[in-house]
């Protein structure tokens, strides 16, 4: 029986037909190679504390990096600006299911086939179903109202910006603006039972990826969309602007979603992160009731929302048992005493 040392060295590392002496001497050989092999190893292993940072550049890193693309696109004409806002918004999910695929934080999250075509429903009838039908809410009566209510106050701040540096402050502010209303609506839709029945099938998800932040139902859409509606309407956002804020809050929102092993970081010391959201879909009545930002975590750390958790034991609402298609669509129509005991 011989041991070779790999494929391309033919000479034997351990040979049990040699005698003692020469065994001795292959099994000290042998000892000594695994020692390099496992300092070269340590060299480049990394240390909780190394890991935990590098983990917390990716979602920065790709929500910045996509407001950067389309600021240059927009500024300088190097691609067609529309177009590339089109391939960001649409990228995400095929990019991070890869991921999840290759690096999961939680083996148990792991999504089956079932999983995935229930998450293709649900991405599909976002895309081609609800977005269309709500895909003029910027130019809506809503958003209207408050383009008048600024002309009749002369509010003096306009989000328009011609560089990539103005660009990225007017987003930024046109965010923050947007996501304090969406706080204030998320949080009224976990106090009463008339507003919770339409969010509840967002928290009826018993596993954390990237497809499931579009796990929403229809009617939701309609508050979804207000804070945006109202607040780049008020604020006199451009169209550039828009496009800014779309490619940020996407990446940020599948990315908090998502089942990768993403550290907060200072990127979440103001913006929300995986572990923030997990928080937020915890199975755990307490847990869940925290964290309600999208995009933004710094209104929940103002107001006394914030909970930090960064070991989420299992998700889910009420018994955490996972619904049917039909049953998600159908919650806003069902009994409070239906819902309570779901």
């Amino acid at each position: 029986m011989r041991i070779f040392k790999n494929l391309h060295d033919r000479r034997p590392l351990i040979s049990f037909t040699r005698s003692g002496p020469q065994l001795a001497c292959d099994l000290e050989r042998y000892r000594l190679i695994r020692l390099s092999y496992e300092r070269n190893f340590e060299l480049i292993s990394l240390s909780k504390e190394q890991r935990y940072f590098l983990w917390s550049l990716p979602q920065p890193a790709v929500a910045f990096g996509y407001m950067l693309l389309v600021a240059s696109a927009i500024t300088t004409d190097w691609m067609d600006a529309d177009l590339l806002t089109s391939v960001l918004l649409l990228s995400p999910i095929p990019l991070l299911l890869f991921a999840e695929w290759l690096i999961p934080k939680r083996k148990d999250w792991s999504l089956d086939w079932m999983d995935l075509a229930e998450d293709a429903f649900w991405v599909l009838a976002t895309y081609l179903i609800w977005l269309p039908l709500y895909a003029d809410y910027y130019e809506s009566p809503i958003s209207h109202a408050f383009e008048w209510l600024r002309d009749a106050s002369s509010f003096p701040l306009a989000l328009q910006a011609e560089t990539v540096p103005g660009l990225f402050l007017a987003a930024m502010i046109g965010i923050f603006a947007s996501e304090f209303i969406y706080y204030w609506i998320h949080r009224l839709q976990h106090r009463t039972m008339f507003f919770w029945r339409m969010h509840a099938t967002h928290h009826h998800i018993t596993k954390m990826s990237v497809a499931r932040a579009d796990r929403t139902h229809p009617l939701e859409f309609l508050g979804l969309t207000l804070g945006s509606a109202v607040a780049l309407a008020f604020l006199g956002a451009s169209d550039d602007v828009i496009a800014l804020c779309l490619v940020f809050r996407v990446a940020v929102a599948y990315m908090n979603h998502s089942n990768l092993p993403m550290t907060p970081g200072v990127f979440g010391l103001v913006f929300n992160t995986p572990t923030w959201h997990q928080t937020h879909h915890s199975l755990d009545y307490e847990e869940s009731n925290s964290n309600f930002g999208c995009i933004v975590i710094l209104w929940d750390r103002l107001f006394g929302t914030f909970l930090e958790n960064h070991d989420v034991e299992k998700l889910g609402n009420g018994t955490g048992a996972p619904l049917s298609i039909y049953m998600q669509l159908t919650l806003p129509f069902r009994r409070d005493e239906t819902l309570k005991s779901l």
